[in-house]
């Protein structure tokens, strides 16, 4: 089992980044960066607009309460500034397995570092803390700047899955393309690859 329980509030925070429960009262702090169409590209649910947003907020919060997801609003300490968001999600306990996703940022907090500290420290606490065997991410096969990041942060390509999405123009289906890490994997050699790129501020 996990050690992990869905109603405490777990923040994790380096001298770049902090990451704390999402609430409904961040639809405000987040709003502007949700208004950037390009976020929502590859996204079944939208969050651009109040509404959207109040609803995507909502019920990511609705799944924390059934103890499907745990949702994180990010902020950058550097630029004293709400960043995005992301999430634990599809938690299974007894597996000791869950899957990172849901991340996005707005458009000047891309390219500055801050993916790597956020994934830095959710690898750190479900590994470490959680007790998790296994991490597990996945893109659509389009999203090469999705890809390229779970890549640098030492994820592995395990496989595709044909034809799991609707395509993002409408017509036909399309692939995704899914990662992992292992628990053995982070201590072995991804913990200290990530964190000589946070200190280089790659």
């Amino acid at each position: 089992m996990l050690n992990f329980k869905f109603k405490d509030n777990y923040i994790l925070e380096d001298d770049f980044v902090k990451l704390s429960p999402l609430k409904i009262e961040h639809v405000e702090d987040l709003l502007g960066i949700a208004n950037e169409t390009d976020i929502w590209k590859y996204s079944f649910e939208k969050g651009n607009g109040i509404e959207n947003l109040t609803k995507y907020i909502q019920s990511t919060i609705d799944n924390r309460k059934a103890e499907k997801d745990y949702p994180f609003v990010v902020f950058d300490k550097m630029k004293n500034q709400f960043a995005g968001s992301t999430r634990y999600r599809e938690i299974v306990t007894d597996l000791k397995a869950i899957r990172l996703g849901y991340t996005w940022y707005g458009k000047e907090f891309r390219g500055t570092g801050l993916n790597k500290h956020c994934k830095y420290l959710m690898f750190e606490f479900a590994f470490e803390k959680m007790g998790a065997e296994r991490i597990g991410l996945a893109a659509y096969i389009e999203n090469k700047i999705s890809i390229a990041a779970m890549e640098s942060v030492g994820c592995k390509k395990e496989g595709i899955l044909r034809g799991i999405f609707p395509a993002t123009n409408g017509n036909g289906r399309t692939d995704a393309v899914l990662f992992s890490i292992l628990k053995n994997e982070w201590y072995q050699n991804v913990k200290s690859k990530l964190k000589n790129k946070l200190n280089k501020k790659a």
